[in-house]
């Protein structure tokens, strides 16, 4: 496979989206002062009427803008190449100088916002969401957590850094682990059994340094939340991540509603499968799903070879849904803007970013020629369509900070639509295969979500077990959830560390539940497409377009959606699914 590379990502070459107005063209943003000096304008301008917030908001939106991207350019710079100290140490003293001091100026801005607008009637209701995230923000703040976030950021880079090291050694040649996940779509049960078995000793020489990474951040954590005046880091969090919609009650509503409804959907999938591969048991090797093994025996889908047609038939897929989806593909790869092949050095998985100057995208990948590769780049581009449909939203809030739930029905939504033009990739019958394998996924997922939110919600719970009690409670919450499935004998010390390669644990604790969530919104839109496509998408990105400027049911209802994770939601979608799976459980 072609390894095209833009590591050296260049934002240069790429046009502004407007001029500057507010931040000095010359400004060098690695110097604490120079940014300071700004945020500290800002804090002394003076705010007696609505234009004057109003003007207000938008220089503080556009210094946001021009600190994120430079953030941003500087992540995806180290994380394209986790092995190059310069870039490490870069992204290092931006986030261990330059943010930590920004923030208590940050605090002084939402704090100046909300005084001015708990004295000021307002004209209209265009900054509510603005103003009750401030709120939030303004209360959970305190100096002394600075200090303590900054040493958290450190320790997620540490993170990044020891798992874009890991190499396997197979079969007479070095892997990354993405490549590795890869050979588990092998129908040779052997080769599977051989190359799981690889993969998880290898990261199993790290345990160490992970359980040692995490003890740290959870020391952090729960301090950060007792020092802003919570009971504990899971309330922080959900403080922090502006969730006023749902509580941790209704995670757990849905964690039920998965036991009820997705776990026997997903025991008729294996069972299906156990008969099709002439299994007794399902080992860790039998079923991975993210690429899994074919339960006929045929060779892993290979949908392309180059980067450039898995890159090609994306483009196709969403021009196919709308015309502009697949301009906007387009210019981003005419631009530089992807780096999707996996190499050595590279920090894993996969994410969108937004450079908010210029108002473009970045998308980051690991791909190695599968079907997940596919649907990779279909969710990722799902997160592009939403960024794009609110460019021109004037306040960087509104554009960059829709709420999660909703950012990932665009990218699951996307993932779903697109699944119609397989054909760009594959003949009737493997497209047919394809499917079959995302409908799995999808029940398979909403369990792993499940499964993932419950374990966080318990640690933080429990933020002073070791991690002996950690590995423990895993084994006992993923027993809960898939004990019934999977055969794990003499494995289980690589079961009770399986936690550590999901890296939202590590870097964004609490965000998992987003994706059970939106999953089901995303299911939502694929049913109104069975009957109509073009209302579908035309709802898709009415919904899209409003950005973060409404609360999270809005958002659902303006796509045509209802807000709710019940079993009373997940019942009738997780049906639908199984009904089409049965369609094509035999492809």
């Amino acid at each position: 496979m072609a390894s095209s590379s833009n590591a050296d990502l260049d934002v240069s070459k790429i046009p502004l989206y407007q001029p500057r107005h507010f931040v000095p063209p010359d400004i060098d943003l690695t110097t604490t002062t120079e940014v300071c000096a700004l945020y500290q304008k800002l804090a002394d301008m003076p705010i007696n009427s609505w234009a004057d917030m109003e003007a207000f908001l938008v220089d503080w939106s556009e210094l946001e803008s021009v600190v994120s991207e430079h953030a941003v350019v500087l992540c995806i710079r180290m994380t394209c190449q986790t092995d190059d100290l310069t870039r490490g140490e870069a992204f290092r003293h931006f986030t261990q100088q330059v943010l930590p001091a920004i923030k208590p100026l940050e605090h002084r801005l939402k704090a100046k916002l909300v005084s001015f607008y708990d004295t000021t009637a307002p004209p209209n209701d265009r900054y509510v969401v603005l103003i009750r995230n401030a709120r939030a923000d303004v209360e959970l703040f305190r100096q002394e957590n600075v200090l303590l976030q900054k040493r958290e950021d450190a320790l997620i880079q540490d993170y990044q850094t020891v798992c874009g090291a890991m190499m396997v050694e197979f079969q007479g040649r070095q892997f990354t682990m993405p490549q590795m996940g890869h050979k588990l779509a092998e129908p040779d049960r052997a080769l599977r059994e051989a190359a799981w078995r690889a993969a998880t000793q290898r990261r199993q020489q790290d345990t160490g340094r992970l359980d040692d990474i995490f003890d740290g951040m959870i020391a952090l954590r729960h301090e950060i939340a007792l020092n802003a005046g919570e009971p504990n880091y899971r309330d922080y969090k959900f403080k922090e991540w502006h969730r006023f919609d749902y509580t941790p009650d209704d995670c757990n509503c849905y964690h039920n509603a998965v036991i009820e409804i997705a776990v026997p959907a997903f025991g008729r999938i294996l069972r299906h499968r156990q008969q099709a591969m002439h299994l007794d048991t399902t080992r860790p090797w039998d079923f991975f799903p993210v690429q899994p093994a074919d339960p006929y025996g045929r060779a892993p889908l290979h949908p392309f070879t180059q980067v450039e047609d898995l890159v090609s038939g994306i483009r196709n897929i969403v021009r196919r849904l709308n015309p502009d989806f697949g301009r906007l593909i387009a210019e981003m790869d005419a631009l530089g803007l992807l780096d999707l092949a996996s190499r050595k050095g590279k920090a894993p998985g996969g994410y969108q970013e937004s450079l908010e100057e210029r108002r473009q995208q970045f998308i980051f990948g690991n791909v190695v020629g599968s079907n997940d590769d596919v649907y990779l780049l279909l969710h990722e581009g799902g997160h592009v369509f939403h960024a794009a449909a609110c460019r021109d939203e004037p306040l960087m809030a509104y554009r960059r900070h829709a709420p999660i739930e909703f950012c990932e029905v665009a990218s699951q939504g996307m993932e779903l639509l697109g699944s119609r033009y397989l054909d760009e990739f594959y003949n009737a019958a493997d497209a047919r295969r394809a499917w079959r394998e995302r409908l799995e996924h999808i029940v398979y997922g909403l369990i792993w979500v499940a499964n993932v939110d419950a374990f966080q919600h318990w640690i933080y719970e429990h933020p002073r077990e070791d991690r002996q009690g950690r590995h423990e409670a895993w084994v006992q919450i993923n027993q809960r959830f898939f004990g019934q499935f999977y055969d794990w004998s003499g494995l289980s010390e690589y079961r009770a560390t399986a936690w550590h390669k999901q890296l939202h644990i590590f870097q964004v604790p609490f965000y998992y539940i987003e994706y059970g969530i939106a999953q089901l919104g995303a299911l939502g839109i694929w049913l109104q497409a069975q009957d109509d496509l073009d209302a579908a998408v035309n709802h898709y990105r009415a919904a899209l377009a409003l950005g973060g400027s409404k609360p999270l049911p809005e958002l659902f209802a303006a796509a045509g959606l209802e807000f709710d994770f019940s079993a009373r939601t997940v019942g009738p979608l997780v049906e639908a699914v199984m009904n089409e799976w049965e369609k094509v459980r035999n492809a």
